[in-house]
């Protein structure tokens, strides 16, 4: 059971860490490159709303670096794409971890199911990460929106506990509303449901950004719109995997 566990894991969570990596660099990761340049103030957002905000800075650094010299942008060509492909290989490669560890977390669920006499397949499989989706993206971001590089938030420590904590309560709601058979598994998969966001996540004292309020809003949209095609494709490799020994 456990080597079978393992294995489907694997395979579904490198091929989701896979997708999820290309979904990054083509929707993502724009926005996450454009926010760093107002972190570091290459580009700037006055809330005046000014038309020629950003148009400003950029045309001043365009006129800046034209003055330099062709052999300056040929030297440093070489190191910047060092580091961009670096980058984008521990993307890779953090993306094939991460979604391994969740593939962990849905063939373990697998096999209790089984235990229980529930057959999993591809499709079993792919409402599985459905649900892993909400309770792993969804439903923390209702309360803690996927943040852009420069943006304010509240201390650490108490946004981990209140996202671990809302985790554990909408997978476990989600379980009861899906395989509870009485009244107060339903009662109680409410309550948890509905507790995390009733509590209310923690949150700064004011809020303030260096990027547009409109680029934090199209970048939550779109980690959002990802993680839900990967959660999919996740469940569904893990369920194709994991009921090939079945069907062999």
């Amino acid at each position: 059971m456990f080597q079978r566990m393992l294995a489907s894991a694997l395979f579904a969570g490198a091929a989701a860490g896979l997708i999820a990596a290309l979904l990054h660099f083509a929707f993502v990761q724009p926005l996450i490159l454009l926010a760093e340049q107002y972190e570091t103030g290459a580009l700037t957002h006055y809330t005046s709303g000014s038309a020629a905000t950003d148009a400003a800075p950029a045309a001043e650094a365009g006129h800046t670096h034209a003055a330099g010299t062709a052999e300056a942008g040929h030297t440093h060509a070489p190191a910047a794409e060092t580091s961009d492909l670096q980058r984008n290989g521990l993307t890779v490669l953090f993306m094939g971890l991460v979604y391994i560890a969740y593939g962990m977390l849905l063939t373990a669920g697998f096999g209790l199911a089984e235990g229980a006499g529930l057959r999993i397949g591809p499709t079993q499989g792919m409402l599985w990460g459905l649900a892993g989706f909400a309770a792993f993206q969804l439903a923390p971001a209702m309360g803690l929106a996927p943040e852009l590089p420069g943006t304010i938030a509240a201390e650490l420590g108490a946004r981990q506990v209140w996202w671990w904590s809302t985790v554990a309560a909408t997978a476990t709601g989600i379980g009861l509303l899906a395989y509870g058979r009485q009244v107060w598994m339903y009662v109680a998969a409410g309550v948890l449901l509905a507790a995390p966001h009733v509590i209310g996540a923690p949150q700064p004292d004011a809020f303030f950004g260096l990027a547009p309020p409109e680029l934090a809003a199209a970048f939550a949209a779109r980690v959002l719109g990802a993680a839900l095609v990967v959660w999919a494709c996740l469940g569904w490799f893990a369920g194709h995997f994991w009921s090939r020994p079945a069907n062999a």
